[in-house]
């Protein structure tokens, strides 16, 4: 792998990650003022990790199935340990959300970032 590859290795990962944070934190902001969606923290935050992977594996460049999902696997733990970091200093979920929340969703941004390379041409 030469420096171009993993220069855009990097890019992608943190274009991935940086808008699967801003979904994390609009969600927590949003759910912090409205309880309906408090309610969906869990399923809404995995998605959105989901969506960080997929972003992931899409500008994966040459990445294999295997690197794709290693790198969605971090988008969506990152984006996701953000996000529940400040619900939790907002008072809206428990201290053992950081981790539970974190593990489960990087297993779905590692999954998105499977996706997201196999549906890349």
């Amino acid at each position: 792998m030469h420096s171009t590859s993993v220069l855009g290795w990097g890019r992608g990962l943190f274009r991935a990650t940086l808008i699967g944070t801003a979904l994390q934190l609009a969600m927590v902001v949003l759910g912090h003022i409205e309880p309906k969606i408090a309610a969906l923290f869990a399923m809404l935050g995995m998605f959105l990790s989901l969506v960080a992977g997929f972003l992931f594996g899409l500008w994966s460049g040459g990445l294999g199935k295997g690197g794709a999902a290693a790198g969605g696997l971090v988008a969506g733990a990152v984006c996701a340990l953000i996000g529940i970091l400040e619900s939790f200093y907002l008072g809206d979920v428990p201290g053992w959300v950081i981790a539970f929340g974190t593990a489960s969703s990087a297993v779905t941004g590692a999954i998105g970032g499977f996706l997201g390379r196999l549906t890349h041409r």
